[in-house]
């Protein structure tokens, strides 16, 4: 083949991208519609080929175009052309601008995927394979080469070449016989070496062996000889993940080690199956991470988090205008005593002060108990009583009670909507609110709906680049991301951190809250480099203006440390975490949930290096303190919990690791609800502690009842 040579008269040649055992692969452009397309062209064969594997060869390249063009998935690439040129045998494909996960691991040096990228590209591959199975189709070569991600997060397997259709299994039996090898000797499954029977469960120990390699930047048996691999597949257990790379999760190994079973009825049963597995394990990461994204900005005031727009103090509330008219209309009949009203607005500020403080137990109680003196005094519907329930739910908020936080926002919306109307800023304000609440419930399309509503109702009445217009469209970035739509949310952030520049000025705190959560997204996508380069960014403008020991210049630097310990540079992570905590002690108290918060990051970074003594010691203190300052069923204090867990079972301590697990399983349970994705990710680690101790027919007990919830909240979700 050669470069300009027009494929029937329509597919012009421009590049040669790649070649294979089969053939190569052209860029090209259609010249009918004007698009760019790639090519696969069937590799000539020499004249002393043997014309029984040319006749092979042939017909294996007639059955892709048959099998790929079956396919019709977004995480398939699309065949759009089969023929016969002047001898030649081609195959027009989608051009897919993007790199094949073995590409992106070499760039890497090897170095494992971000967890985050990791998820994404699983559950992509797992819902493509789910097709395909359910089309009663096998890849039967599925290895990182042949999975492909696009600029925009997509991913495609590709590479049909000795696919099987279930159909057909004569027809391919006669193809892969003695003298053929098919599929690549790192990623085959063991009935596929020994020439058995093969069915889509094959394709699942390949997966395994991809999610292997991703993990850990080495597939499961990494040695040169192929005929030591293929023994390896067949008669040896892979080494646990997390022996080469510690900071994965215990489901995901467990995962990961599911897939590699020796023998089909060992493994997952089907791909679906995985892909609820995998969202499981997606939602407890994000959830039960080092530090929770809702508190990861919320360092200096409902400004600074750039998820909340001013709160008014009680003493600031308008008690004029429409507002005011309708809810004096609805007032008790009886005078309010004017004493009373001071005493409780000195109480509301003195609330406000507690949270200010980080003692949102006791913010909490008091907003409270003002709230309902308040009610009992001026009405339900006064401006000062919703005032008292609108940072009643801030407060509970602060404390993860999302689902507390979320009643009194909805109290507050009702009671503005019927007093102030649906589009006035102080209902959009507390609708913005609801929104929060929603997406910490894990209910982030009912939450991305509410915002998409506050978002036009703010863009009709203050206009596009409105702060508050910007702070909701900074919200709705934030959520796009909790969604998975990670290439949107990261746009719409870069859009809005741009949009504040121009309205606000580069250095304003609104405007480097938004290049925060670009950070943070970049993250996300596995930019980790980028995210880096960003939050520092962050951290010498929020230096120069607010002063390096300011507590939104800290936020900064914790996730710099985030960064490292996701580049591996666990050792520069410890050194800034072991600082930035003896800073934060200083300035802000050694029980201030920022300094545990930065201690925790130290614990983390030590369980990664393998010092998992020093590790729990510095968990369990966290833990304890955490406890005392926010409450033992706070998020955090919820994750030191497990993270102590973790580091007992590392040390072999099962026994003392079930405990805690269950405690953190019982917690989450209480606060979170037993449906939860965090809940059931804490029954999990306490079945797999009931596995360490053998205690495995309570084990299974538990593993079967957390997998039914989990049909059944899959099936009333579908």
């Amino acid at each position: 083949m050669g470069e300009n040579r027009l494929i029937r008269e329509r597919y012009r040649l421009i590049e040669l991208i790649g070649r294979g055992g089969m053939g190569e692969v052209w860029r090209a452009e259609d010249e009918a519609l004007g698009r760019k397309v790639a090519v696969k062209c069937l590799k000539p064969m020499k004249t002393s080929s043997d014309p029984a594997h040319s006749r092979a060869m042939e017909l294996r390249f007639r059955r892709e175009a048959r099998v790929a063009a079956s396919l019709q998935h977004r995480g398939i690439t699309v065949v759009h052309d089969f023929g016969e040129d002047d001898g030649v045998l081609y195959l027009v494909m989608e051009l897919l601008d993007g790199r094949n996960l073995l590409q992106l691991l070499e760039d890497g040096q090897r170095i494992p995927l971000p967890v985050p990228d990791l998820l994404d590209i699983a559950e992509q591959v797992a819902a493509a394979l789910a097709y395909t199975h359910a089309q009663g189709v096998v890849h039967r070569d599925l290895k990182p080469a042949n999975i492909i991600r696009v600029p925009d997060g997509t991913v495609k397997i590709c590479d049909f070449g000795i696919a099987r259709l279930g159909h057909d299994i004569g027809f391919t039996s006669r193809l892969t016989g003695t003298g053929m090898a098919m599929g690549t000797p790192h990623y085959m499954s063991p009935e596929q070496i020994a020439g058995g029977e093969v069915d889509h469960r094959s394709d699942l120990y390949s997966f395994g062996c991809v999610l292997y390699e991703l993990a850990t930047g080495a597939p499961p048996f990494d040695m040169d000889d192929a005929w030591a691999v293929l023994v390896r597949h067949r008669d040896t257990a892979p080494e646990p993940p997390r022996e080469r790379r510690p900071e994965l999760s215990e489901p995901l190994e467990r995962l990961i080690l599911d897939l590699l079973g020796k023998e089909p009825d060992d493994r997952p049963q089907d791909a679906q199956v995985i892909g609820k597995r995998l969202a499981a394990i997606q939602a407890s990461a994000e959830r039960a991470s080092e530090l929770p994204h809702w508190a990861r900005t919320l360092t200096g005031g409902p400004q600074a988090i750039g998820c909340r727009g001013p709160r008014p103090a009680a003493e600031d509330t308008p008690l004029a205008g429409a507002w005011y008219n309708a809810a004096w209309a609805a007032r008790p009949r009886h005078a309010a005593d004017p004493e009373l009203l001071a005493v409780l607005a000195s109480r509301h500020n003195a609330a406000l002060s507690l949270g200010r403080l980080g003692r949102w137990s006791e913010a909490v109680e008091v907003h409270r108990a003002v709230a309902q003196a308040r009610e009992d005094a001026l009405g339900a519907e006064h401006p000062e009583t919703l005032a008292s329930r609108y940072e009643l739910g801030f407060a509970l908020s602060r404390l993860g009670l999302a689902q507390e936080a979320l009643n009194e926002y909805e109290r507050v919306v009702a009671a503005r909507s019927r007093a102030l109307g649906a589009d006035h800023p102080q209902t959009l304000a507390a609708r913005q609110e609801t929104a929060f609440a929603l997406g910490r419930l894990g209910r982030h399309e009912d939450a991305h709906q509410v915002y998409t509503e506050v978002l036009g109702a703010r863009e009709r009445t203050m206009g596009a680049e409105h702060p508050d217009t910007l702070r909701c469209r900074h919200n709705l970035a934030f959520n796009l991301g909790r969604l998975g739509r990670l290439q949107e949310s990261y746009e719409t952030a870069r859009d809005v951190a741009a949009a504040r520049s121009r309205v606000l000025g580069a250095g304003h705190p609104d405007t480097l809250v938004t290049r925060f959560e670009v950070a943070y997204t970049l993250g996300q996508l596995g930019r980790w480099e980028d995210a880096l380069a960003e939050y520092r960014d962050v951290v010498a403008a929020r230096s120069a203006s607010l002063g390096p020991d300011h507590p939104d210049s800290l936020a900064a630097r914790y996730e710099v440390g985030i960064c490292l310990g996701r580049l591996g540079r666990s050792e520069e992570a410890l050194k800034l975490y072991r600082d930035l905590a003896a800073v934060r002690a200083r300035v802000q108290g050694a029980e201030h949930p920022e300094t545990l918060r930065a201690r925790h990051g130290m614990g983390v970074n030590l369980g990664r290096l393998g010092r998992w003594k020093e590790a729990l010691a510095e968990a369990h203190q966290v833990y304890e303190a955490r406890a005392g300052a926010l409450g033992a069923e706070h998020p955090d204090t919820l994750v030191s919990g497990r993270e102590v867990a973790v580091a007992l079972g590392w040390l072999g301590r099962w026994d003392e690791a079930l405990g805690i697990y269950r405690v953190v399983a019982e917690g989450r349970e209480r606060a979170l609800g037993p449906n939860h994705p965090d809940t059931l990710t804490s029954r999990n680690d306490e079945a797999h502690c009931l596995e360490q101790l053998g205690r495995g027919a309570e084990a299974v007990d538990l593993y079967r009842r957390v997998a039914a919830i989990r049909r059944e909240y899959a099936t009333t979700a579908t």
